[in-house]
């Protein structure tokens, strides 16, 4: 199978849509976005911060926003794969349609999980997002947030409350990460960020590695990485991305993104594969 990463955009916004055919290996990073995808061939392997998984084809992949793990094909050989990518804000605007007012925190319990049922629904609100299904006019619009609905729906059955551990950081790591939150782009010093969080550089790195499975620095780059994203969902130029979210200049941005997307920011751009 020859490698083919395609990112769809959907005409839902906050909503894109991704499919893959590739041996590559990603590194540790982590999504600003829920993640529901499904495998179609080979065999996948992935370990995050809640356990080793490994899923085949059939097999459903969720992920949580923030959740640091990793990926790669088992054996080596190509696996296949498609996602969904759904930005909180509309996760939590349509959980409460669903909850009839409700807004319970949504945390997908587990990485892999087998339901024949939620795999048809996805399969459903695939096609209806990247355009495969036959719909067309006015009933498309419908049609595309009915089956976005359904999918959240049927996905409950691998939902866990109250929202993870991670939330719970300790205080020094908690005021380091909100610094970095709060700026992303800024150049901040590791000497910094330990003022912030009272306690010394090494402990800092200890207490980010432990607790979110990245050091202070990984996480910076992984905050503009999802900054120069947004930057770049919202029509800004790579180089105008990379610019803002404080990346060096547009080849640093080009390879942090490569390794993490599998494709440069100008192909997302346009979201052509």
């Amino acid at each position: 199978m020859p490698e083919q990463i395609r990112y769809l955009a959907t005409a839902l916004t906050g909503i894109d849509a991704m499919s893959a055919v590739t041996a590559r290996a990603y590194p540790r990073h982590v999504h600003d976005q829920y993640g529901i995808g499904v495998v179609d061939a080979g065999g996948h392997a992935s370990a995050s911060d809640r356990r080793q998984v490994e899923a085949g084809p059939g097999q459903l992949i969720f992920v949580n926003p923030g959740e640091v793990h990793d990926g790669r094909a088992i054996g080596g050989r190509p696996r296949a794969w498609r996602m969904l990518y759904l930005d909180p804000q509309w996760v939590d605007q349509a959980r409460s349609q669903i909850a009839d007012g409700a807004r319970r925190p949504l945390t997908f319990a587990a990485a892999v999980f087998g339901d024949e049922r939620v795999r048809r629904v996805f399969e459903s609100a695939y096609a209806v997002l990247t355009g495969s299904a036959a719909i067309s006019g006015s009933a498309a619009a419908m049609a595309r947030e009915t089956a976005l609905l359904r999918l959240l729906a049927a996905s409950d059955v691998n939902a866990t409350t109250p929202a993870r551990a991670a939330a719970g950081a300790t205080a020094p790591v908690r005021r380091a990460r909100d610094r970095i939150e709060a700026e992303p782009a800024a150049e901040l010093s590791l000497a910094e960020l330990s003022a912030e969080a009272g306690v010394s550089r090494y402990q800092l790195i200890r207490g980010f590695a432990r607790e979110f499975g990245l050091t202070p620095h990984a996480y910076i780059v992984q905050r503009r990485i999802a900054l120069a994203r947004r930057l770049i969902r919202l029509g800004h130029s790579a180089a105008d991305a990379a610019l803002q979210a404080g990346f060096c200049d547009q080849s640093h941005l080009n390879r942090c993104f490569v390794r993490q997307f599998g494709v440069t920011p100008n192909r997302y751009a346009r979201r052509l594969g």
